[in-house]
């Protein structure tokens, strides 16, 4: 498991850590009012709370995505005007009549990115939280800091580094024990096994270990599950390995989810189609194999956050589907030349026939599917007609049957003559 010591450097997001941390805090508080004290229901109501925080952004990102989808027939046409033309002037035109689009809609090429901006701070810091739960959760590092104490704190530094190295514990997040919040570091890392052995380490301290050992493994324990081990423990399956499992499925079907709602995800011609529709596939097996590896706790996270996901996006789907995208147009120009009104830039117009543009840009897209779909109809029928006539009365692959075929391809020549 990554294990971190809490900092405020800028790339940690420490203050934003701290929030996190806070309202982690706060929830272990609360179910700890009602005798529950445990780390795996507070990472999955943890996960809610953040999940509703940015609830508002969610819906900004998807109104963006829907809007991209009406706009996406100007933009590919565009796109095919200046294909292959990489001189400065073509650029620049290209680029000169993307602005117009996007201006028109009400929107700018950066507003899609926007609310990802806003939401990485949050999600890089509130990884660091889950992972380093001890560092951010004073009622969780209350039993760790008992157990530092009885030890010695410091004066068993050298003890705690050879206990790691004979115990086969990863240092790398660690990297030396330069203070306290380096022991907890290593202590949150210890499996159940390992508890035992370190009270056979400092046998002057065994009571206080073996009390809080087994405080933090109850805190740990959910649903069967110790949250501080990972699933993968060698080839023989354990209860643990349903978590990568969920943690895939989840976040397959959430992806499916989203795509279904986001007609440029399913548009082959879409800016970066491909690359999300590959993402789709490798995401959710890249989950299985990190919540494999990792402990226990980050595979609850991820399994609670594909489940409110799907929930969120069942939610913005019913949302978004009664939205008049000639009604959210005229909102985003309004929006947009107010900040244009402030710089002193003339209004632009709006597109007042952005929903029927868009219900003809489906029916053709209908039309042209079923198009496709009746074409290979025909090809599967045509093959199927070949294949019972050159085999009628001969055995498939015999000298008869291709003799057949040849007689077929002989009929069809001369009925074209």
């Amino acid at each position: 498991m990554l294990v971190l010591t809490k900092s405020h450097d800028f790339f940690s997001f420490g203050p934003v850590a701290d929030i996190l941390g806070w309202i982690m805090e706060l929830l272990f508080r609360f179910t700890g009012t009602f005798g529950i004290m445990n780390i795996g229901l507070c990472i999955i109501l943890f996960t809610l709370v953040i999940k509703l925080i940015l609830f508002p952004l969610t819906i900004k990102q998807q109104k963006s995505s829907k809007l991209m989808a009406v706009m996406q027939p100007e933009i590919n046409a565009i796109q095919q005007k200046y294909k292959g033309k990489t001189d400065q002037q073509s650029m620049m035109l290209q680029q000169q009549e993307m602005k117009a689009v996007y201006e028109k809609y009400g929107t700018s090429m950066t507003g899609g990115c926007v609310q990802l901006l806003i939401q990485m701070p949050i999600l890089f810091a509130l990884y660091r939280v889950i992972i380093n739960i001890p560092a951010y959760v004073p009622s969780v590092r209350i039993f760790f800091d008992n157990v530092v104490n009885a030890i010695g704190g410091m004066s068993a530094a050298d003890t705690l580094t050879k206990f790691a190295t004979d115990n086969n514990i990863s240092m790398a997040t660690i990297k030396a024990i330069t203070d306290n919040d380096k022991i907890v570091d290593l202590l949150y890392k210890l499996t159940p096994d390992q508890w035992t052995s370190l009270t056979n380490l400092f046998p002057q301290a065994q009571h206080v270990i073996t009390e809080n050992a087994l405080q933090i493994e109850r805190m740990n324990s959910f649903l069967g599950v110790n949250l501080a081990v990972a699933p993968w423990q060698g080839f023989e399956p354990n209860l643990a390995w349903i978590i990568p499992i969920l943690a895939g499925l989840s976040q397959w079907y959430s992806a499916k989810l989203m795509s279904s709602s986001n007609k440029t995800m399913t548009d082959e011609n879409a800016p970066g189609a491909a690359m999300m529709k590959s993402m789709n596939i490798y995401m959710p097996l890249m989950s299985v194999v990190f919540c494999f590896t990792f402990a226990s706790g980050i595979g609850i996270y991820w399994v609670a956050s594909s489940v409110f996901m799907i929930i969120q996006q069942w939610i913005v789907n019913a949302r978004l589907n009664n939205i008049d995208i000639d009604e959210l147009i005229k909102q985003n120009v309004e929006k947009a030349n107010k900040k244009r009104a402030k710089q002193g830039l003339p209004p632009v117009k709006q597109n007042q026939n952005a929903s029927q543009d868009w219900k003809h840009v489906q029916e053709v897209n209908e039309k042209k599917e079923a198009a496709r779909m009746e074409k290979i109809a025909k090809s599967q029928a045509l093959a199927k007609e070949s294949t019972e006539y050159y085999n009628q009365n001969a055995k498939p692959g015999s000298l008869a049957a291709k003799a057949n075929m040849v007689k077929m391809y002989n009929e069809k020549n001369e009925k074209r003559k």
